[in-house]
Protein backbone atom coordinates (compact mmCIF):
# COMPACT_ATOMS: atom_id res chain seq x y z
CA UNK A 1 0.00 0.00 0.00
CA UNK A 2 2.55 2.26 0.79
CA UNK A 3 4.47 1.63 -2.68
CA UNK A 4 1.01 2.91 -4.50
CA UNK A 5 0.81 5.92 -1.97
CA UNK A 6 3.80 7.64 -3.28
CA UNK A 7 3.05 11.00 -5.60
CA UNK A 8 4.54 9.42 -8.96
CA UNK A 9 2.01 6.54 -8.66
CA UNK A 10 -0.93 9.04 -7.33
CA UNK A 11 -0.17 11.64 -10.50
CA UNK A 12 -0.50 8.42 -12.81
CA UNK A 13 -3.29 7.03 -11.49
CA UNK A 14 -5.67 10.26 -11.79
CA UNK A 15 -4.12 11.01 -14.91
CA UNK A 16 -4.60 7.62 -16.29
CA UNK A 17 -8.56 7.50 -14.80
CA UNK A 18 -9.32 11.06 -16.43
CA UNK A 19 -8.38 9.68 -20.09
CA UNK A 20 -10.15 6.67 -19.22
CA UNK A 21 -12.90 8.68 -18.88
CA UNK A 22 -12.60 10.96 -22.03
CA UNK A 23 -11.80 6.96 -23.76
CA UNK A 24 -15.46 6.06 -22.51
CA UNK A 25 -17.33 8.83 -24.15
CA UNK A 26 -18.17 7.00 -27.33
CA UNK A 27 -19.24 3.65 -24.96
CA UNK A 28 -21.78 5.74 -23.35
CA UNK A 29 -23.04 7.14 -27.00
CA UNK A 30 -22.72 3.83 -28.08
CA UNK A 31 -24.90 2.53 -24.94
CA UNK A 32 -27.62 5.59 -25.26
CA UNK A 33 -27.94 4.05 -29.10
CA UNK A 34 -28.37 0.98 -28.23
CA UNK A 35 -30.54 1.09 -25.06
CA UNK A 36 -32.76 3.32 -26.86
CA UNK A 37 -35.10 0.55 -28.03
CA UNK A 38 -35.31 -1.26 -24.86
CA UNK A 39 -38.86 -1.50 -22.91
CA UNK A 40 -37.95 1.75 -19.99
CA UNK A 41 -37.80 -0.54 -17.13
CA UNK A 42 -34.86 -2.42 -18.65
CA UNK A 43 -32.49 0.62 -19.61
CA UNK A 44 -31.07 1.63 -16.42
CA UNK A 45 -29.70 -2.04 -15.78
CA UNK A 46 -28.92 -2.20 -19.29
CA UNK A 47 -26.64 0.73 -19.17
CA UNK A 48 -25.22 -0.16 -16.66
CA UNK A 49 -24.46 -3.80 -17.18
CA UNK A 50 -22.80 -2.51 -20.56
CA UNK A 51 -20.58 -0.42 -18.62
CA UNK A 52 -20.22 -3.58 -16.37
CA UNK A 53 -18.98 -5.61 -19.44
CA UNK A 54 -16.79 -2.81 -20.48
CA UNK A 55 -14.68 -3.18 -17.05
CA UNK A 56 -13.89 -6.50 -17.17
CA UNK A 57 -13.41 -6.49 -20.74
CA UNK A 58 -10.93 -3.79 -19.75
CA UNK A 59 -9.27 -5.45 -16.66
CA UNK A 60 -8.84 -8.81 -18.63
CA UNK A 61 -7.42 -7.39 -21.77
CA UNK A 62 -4.72 -5.84 -19.34
CA UNK A 63 -4.28 -9.11 -17.79
CA UNK A 64 -3.29 -11.09 -20.95
CA UNK A 65 -1.51 -7.81 -22.39
CA UNK A 66 1.29 -10.08 -23.87
CA UNK A 67 -1.77 -11.69 -26.11
CA UNK A 68 -2.72 -8.76 -26.94
CA UNK A 69 1.04 -7.98 -28.23
CA UNK A 70 1.09 -11.18 -30.40
CA UNK A 71 -2.10 -9.59 -32.83
CA UNK A 72 -0.06 -7.31 -34.53
CA UNK A 73 1.54 -9.98 -36.28
CA UNK A 74 0.89 -9.84 -39.57
CA UNK A 75 -1.34 -12.91 -40.94
CA UNK A 76 -1.52 -12.33 -44.77
CA UNK A 77 -0.72 -9.40 -47.17
CA UNK A 78 -3.36 -7.79 -49.56
CA UNK A 79 -1.49 -5.13 -52.26
CA UNK A 80 1.41 -5.11 -50.31
CA UNK A 81 -0.12 -4.57 -47.06
CA UNK A 82 -0.04 -6.69 -43.86
CA UNK A 83 -3.18 -7.38 -42.21
CA UNK A 84 -2.95 -8.49 -38.47
CA UNK A 85 -5.17 -9.99 -36.11
CA UNK A 86 -5.81 -6.29 -34.90
CA UNK A 87 -6.16 -5.00 -38.49
CA UNK A 88 -9.13 -7.86 -38.98
CA UNK A 89 -10.52 -6.67 -35.59
CA UNK A 90 -11.01 -2.86 -35.72
CA UNK A 91 -11.94 -3.34 -39.57
CA UNK A 92 -14.81 -5.41 -38.56
CA UNK A 93 -15.88 -3.11 -35.40
CA UNK A 94 -15.68 -0.03 -38.05
CA UNK A 95 -18.21 -2.23 -40.51
CA UNK A 96 -20.22 -3.11 -37.58
CA UNK A 97 -20.70 0.88 -36.52
CA UNK A 98 -21.20 2.13 -39.95
CA UNK A 99 -24.01 -0.99 -39.88
CA UNK A 100 -25.62 0.39 -36.89
CA UNK A 101 -25.26 3.99 -37.14
CA UNK A 102 -27.16 3.72 -40.47
CA UNK A 103 -29.79 1.66 -39.55
CA UNK A 104 -30.76 3.81 -36.31
CA UNK A 105 -30.60 6.62 -38.97
CA UNK A 106 -32.93 5.35 -41.18
CA UNK A 107 -35.31 3.45 -38.06
CA UNK A 108 -35.54 7.55 -37.10
CA UNK A 109 -36.70 8.10 -40.47
CA UNK A 110 -39.17 5.63 -40.24
CA UNK A 111 -40.68 6.34 -37.07
CA UNK A 112 -40.90 9.62 -38.19
CA UNK A 113 -43.21 8.67 -40.64
CA UNK A 114 -44.88 6.44 -38.22
CA UNK A 115 -45.29 9.11 -34.90
CA UNK A 116 -49.07 8.42 -35.21
CA UNK A 117 -48.94 4.59 -34.47
CA UNK A 118 -46.11 4.34 -31.45
CA UNK A 119 -46.93 0.40 -31.71
CA UNK A 120 -44.70 0.36 -34.67
CA UNK A 121 -41.75 1.36 -33.08
CA UNK A 122 -39.20 -0.75 -33.24
CA UNK A 123 -37.67 -2.56 -29.95
CA UNK A 124 -34.99 -5.28 -29.30
CA UNK A 125 -34.44 -7.34 -26.60
CA UNK A 126 -32.10 -7.18 -24.01
CA UNK A 127 -29.65 -10.38 -24.99
CA UNK A 128 -29.44 -8.63 -28.25
CA UNK A 129 -28.66 -5.17 -27.23
CA UNK A 130 -25.99 -6.62 -24.21
CA UNK A 131 -24.55 -9.01 -26.91
CA UNK A 132 -23.75 -5.41 -29.21
CA UNK A 133 -22.65 -3.72 -26.23
CA UNK A 134 -20.28 -6.60 -25.52
CA UNK A 135 -19.00 -6.59 -28.89
CA UNK A 136 -18.02 -2.99 -29.52
CA UNK A 137 -16.54 -3.18 -25.60
CA UNK A 138 -14.07 -5.30 -27.38
CA UNK A 139 -13.00 -2.99 -29.71
CA UNK A 140 -13.11 0.15 -27.81
CA UNK A 141 -11.23 -1.53 -25.36
CA UNK A 142 -8.11 -1.95 -27.39
CA UNK A 143 -7.26 1.85 -27.22
CA UNK A 144 -8.17 2.35 -23.51
CA UNK A 145 -5.84 -0.68 -23.23
CA UNK A 146 -3.12 0.14 -25.05
CA UNK A 147 -3.06 3.98 -23.40
CA UNK A 148 -3.04 2.28 -19.86
CA UNK A 149 0.05 -0.07 -20.61
CA UNK A 150 1.90 2.71 -22.17
CA UNK A 151 1.41 4.77 -19.42
CA UNK A 152 1.90 2.78 -16.47
CA UNK A 153 3.41 -0.53 -15.14
CA UNK A 154 1.56 -0.95 -12.32
CA UNK A 155 -1.11 -3.50 -13.30
CA UNK A 156 -3.04 -2.56 -9.91
CA UNK A 157 -2.89 1.19 -10.77
CA UNK A 158 -4.36 0.21 -14.50
CA UNK A 159 -6.95 -2.11 -13.13
CA UNK A 160 -8.03 0.97 -10.15
CA UNK A 161 -8.29 3.48 -13.17
CA UNK A 162 -10.02 1.76 -14.74
CA UNK A 163 -12.85 0.82 -11.54
CA UNK A 164 -12.82 4.09 -11.04
CA UNK A 165 -13.36 5.57 -14.65
CA UNK A 166 -16.19 3.19 -14.86
CA UNK A 167 -17.68 4.24 -11.61
CA UNK A 168 -17.71 7.90 -12.86
CA UNK A 169 -19.12 6.85 -16.12
CA UNK A 170 -22.55 4.65 -14.23
CA UNK A 171 -23.09 8.07 -12.61
CA UNK A 172 -23.82 10.14 -15.75
CA UNK A 173 -24.53 7.42 -18.71
CA UNK A 174 -28.13 7.45 -17.74
CA UNK A 175 -28.45 11.14 -17.22
CA UNK A 176 -26.63 11.71 -20.33
CA UNK A 177 -28.31 8.86 -22.07
CA UNK A 178 -31.87 10.02 -21.47
CA UNK A 179 -30.77 13.66 -22.35
CA UNK A 180 -29.68 12.86 -26.00
CA UNK A 181 -32.22 10.47 -26.25
CA UNK A 182 -35.01 12.95 -25.61
CA UNK A 183 -33.52 15.64 -27.95
CA UNK A 184 -33.45 14.24 -31.86
CA UNK A 185 -30.98 16.79 -33.40
CA UNK A 186 -28.55 15.65 -30.20
CA UNK A 187 -29.19 11.54 -31.24
CA UNK A 188 -28.63 12.57 -34.83
CA UNK A 189 -25.29 14.23 -34.04
CA UNK A 190 -24.69 10.55 -31.72
CA UNK A 191 -24.84 8.79 -34.53
CA UNK A 192 -23.19 10.78 -36.69
CA UNK A 193 -20.05 10.33 -34.24
CA UNK A 194 -20.51 6.79 -34.52
CA UNK A 195 -20.60 6.76 -37.85
CA UNK A 196 -16.84 9.08 -37.70
CA UNK A 197 -15.62 6.48 -35.25
CA UNK A 198 -16.42 3.78 -37.88
CA UNK A 199 -14.15 5.30 -40.41
CA UNK A 200 -11.41 5.67 -38.08
CA UNK A 201 -11.24 2.12 -36.73
CA UNK A 202 -11.51 1.10 -40.81
CA UNK A 203 -8.74 3.53 -41.76
CA UNK A 204 -6.84 2.26 -38.56
CA UNK A 205 -7.43 -1.66 -40.01
CA UNK A 206 -6.38 -0.38 -43.59
CA UNK A 207 -3.05 0.92 -41.89
CA UNK A 208 -3.90 4.63 -42.65
CA UNK A 209 -3.90 5.88 -38.75
CA UNK A 210 -5.28 8.63 -38.30
CA UNK A 211 -4.63 10.81 -34.70
CA UNK A 212 -7.60 10.11 -32.64
CA UNK A 213 -7.37 13.95 -31.39
CA UNK A 214 -8.83 15.04 -34.63
CA UNK A 215 -11.63 12.78 -34.16
CA UNK A 216 -12.39 13.70 -30.16
CA UNK A 217 -11.69 17.71 -32.00
CA UNK A 218 -14.87 16.86 -34.27
CA UNK A 219 -16.84 15.73 -31.81
CA UNK A 220 -16.03 18.56 -29.15
CA UNK A 221 -16.97 20.85 -31.89
CA UNK A 222 -19.93 19.42 -33.42
CA UNK A 223 -21.28 19.43 -29.47
CA UNK A 224 -20.76 22.87 -29.15
CA UNK A 225 -22.05 24.50 -32.18
CA UNK A 226 -24.76 22.33 -31.24
CA UNK A 227 -24.99 23.40 -27.84
CA UNK A 228 -25.63 26.85 -29.13
CA UNK A 229 -27.97 25.68 -31.05
CA UNK A 230 -29.84 24.36 -28.46
CA UNK A 231 -29.58 27.10 -26.04
CA UNK A 232 -30.66 29.66 -29.09
CA UNK A 233 -33.92 27.60 -29.44
CA UNK A 234 -34.40 27.65 -25.17
CA UNK A 235 -34.44 31.77 -26.09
Amino acid sequence: MSEFLTIENLLAFLTLAGLEIVLGVDNIVFLAITTDRLPEAQKPFARKAGLLLAMFERILLISVVSWIAKLTTPLFHVFNHEFSGRDLILIGGGIFLLTKATLEIHNMGHEAHSASTPSKAIKTTLFWALLQIFLLDTIFSFDSVITAVGMVDNLWIMILSIVVAVLVMMTFAHTLSEFILKHPTLKTLALSFLLLIGVFLIADGLGHHIEKGYIYFAICFSTAVEALNFRAKQR
